[in-house]
């Protein structure tokens, strides 16, 4: 990385700054096409770094060196390119709060969220250090006289991922260590607003022995976005971001005949009974909803509490908790609740605060108003809401930072069907003692990940992680035994070798019986 005068993306602006450049074929590359991004330190709102916005040309460059360079590294043996990843986990593990540090310093969320977030990354890396077994395909002798019939999984070529600014380095790592592992080449385009991880992981991979041009990092926009969805060498897209552009992406990549897994938005529902122990779901609440300042696809948002006598008791407890959060910068090892992203995400989020006002929820803690950090950084104290209708835009839009709204219902049959009709099946919990309730949600409720008496119920890595209804486009979820479906096709062999039996000439369809 190196220092210079950049320009914005549109104006020249004379400021010495940081550049993060693009890593292809195994080394950083400036950008040349010459329009820039801010990249800023949430804390300060200043910015600190410039990041290149590619064009199709640098695009290009990085698939034609991935193309040189897969055909070597997908004939491997996958044991070689296991051992690649075990020293990659090593590596990553020794630069851990390296990664912290980077993560806190460009997106904001707090030193003990960031290390999270890369330890839940690293286990992807170790489930796909497995990918010896997972790739075991089937054999039947047999199948008709001197007749044997198996069947492999082979990789898909160039892969890219294109990743949100939530999980720089958690996100891509559902993607690249499974796709790397079966044998592909790989694209990354992080997200502008907080693209060194990216960096960093690939430095880490070509230390621990990846060959050139396997993985690749290409900064960029929607300029960059569209580019790899239209290149004729890229044969799959994984992507996780809102739902308008994960439509978007899949629409636009399985129209040139591209595989898609497309992970878009949520607004994911907590249900509260009235037989909960209402500490454990306060506690709860307060960590899914305000952790990593709301900025998580799997926060809890909606609040459902059965009961009116629930809710208040609720409250009362939610209103406690929230007074006691450390709103600072995320390097503070006390901070629980750091800035958003960028301004013009805390102006988003603190415009859905007074649409909620206007729309008629009763706002009970006001973010906006509390004791927040000097200075200019982003930052928004706990929101939360009571008496939140379904038609509210608050209850039905993702938000993406620290507002809870609370809906009451009267029954379970009312909250299962507040979660069931919403157009987002992405996560949701239920907080009960009861296990005929508790059976009963798991079954009839419509999400793809469901915790029961747990409040982010994000699968291990050996699971996958997907959405339903608009919180998911495409067949296949993220790492675990679906990852490697998504990267890896699969190809049948029926052989028969001579055995001196002559069969002769059929035209008839042949069923080896």
């Amino acid at each position: 990385m190196s220092t210079l005068a950049a320009p914005d993306v549109n104006t020249s602006v004379a400021v010495s700054v940081r550049e993060i450049n693009h890593w292809i074929d195994g080394r950083l590359v400036p950008g040349t096409s010459g329009r820039f991004s801010d990249v800023y330190n949430p804390a300060t709102g200043r910015v600190q770094a410039k990041v290149p916005l590619a064009d199709v040309s640098e695009l290009n460059v990085a698939v034609e060196a991935a193309q040189r360079a897969f055909p070597e590294w997908a004939a491997q043996p996958p044991l070689r390119r296991a051992r690649v990843l075990f020293r990659f986990r090593e590596l990553f593990e020794q630069h851990l709060e390296e990664f912290a540090s980077i993560i806190t310093s460009e997106h904001g969320k707090v030193l003990s969220d960031a290390r999270g977030e890369a330890t839940r990354g690293l286990e992807v890396v170790e489930f796909a250090t497995g990918i010896p077994q997972l790739l075991k395909g089937e054999y039947t002798e047999q199948v008709g006289a001197g007749i044997d019939s198996w069947s492999m999984r082979q990789p898909l070529g160039v892969v890219a991922g294109i990743t949100p600014f939530n999980f720089p380095a958690m996100v891509p790592m559902w993607m690249f260590p499974v796709a790397l592992a079966c044998g592909n080449a790989f694209i990354l385009k992080p997200s502008e607003r907080d693209p060194s991880a990216s960096v960093l992981i690939a430095e880490l991979l070509k230390k621990a022995g990846l060959p050139d041009g396997i993985f690749n990092v290409v900064h960029g926009d929607k300029q960059a976005v569209d580019a790899i969805l239209e290149h004729p060498g890229i044969s799959a897209v994984s992507f996780v971001g809102s739902t308008p552009i994960a439509e978007y992406v899949y629409r636009k990549g399985t129209a040139t005949g591209k595989r898609i897994q497309a992970l878009g938005g949520a607004k994911n529902h907590m249900i509260v009974m009235p037989d909960a122990d209402l500490d454990q779901a306060a506690d709860a609440l307060v960590g899914a909803a305000y952790g990593s300042a709301g900025e998580r696809c799997m926060a809890i948002s909606v609040a459902v509490a059965v009961t009116n006598a629930t809710a208040d008791a609720l409250i009362d407890k939610l209103k406690e908790r929230i007074a006691k959060l450390v709103i600072a910068p995320g390097t503070e090892e006390n901070a629980e609740l750091g800035p958003l992203v960028t301004g013009a995400h805390l102006e988003k989020v603190r415009g859905y605060v007074e649409l909620g006002t206007q729309e008629g929820a009763e706002l009970l803690v006001d973010g906006r108003d509390g004791a927040l950090p000097r200075g200019d950084g982003f930052f928004l104290g706990a929101c939360l809401f009571d008496h939140v209708k379904p038609e509210m835009r608050i209850y039905n839009e993702e938000i993406f930072g620290p507002v809870l709204a609370l809906v009451r219902a009267r029954d379970f049959s009312t909250a299962l069907q507040l979660v069931n009709e919403h157009e987002f099946g992405n996560g949701v919990a239920l907080f009960t003692r009861d296990g005929d309730t508790a059976r009963a949600f798991a079954h009839q409720v419509q999400a793809g990940m469901v915790g029961i008496n747990v409040p982010i119920p994000v699968p291990m890595a050996f699971h996958s992680f997907g959405g339903w209804k608009r919180s998911l486009f495409g067949d296949h979820a993220m790492h675990g035994p679906e990852g490697v479906r998504f990267y890896t096709r699969i190809k049948t062999v029926t052989a028969r070798w001579p055995t001196g039996i002559r069969v002769g000439v059929d035209t008839t369809m042949p069923t080896l019986g």
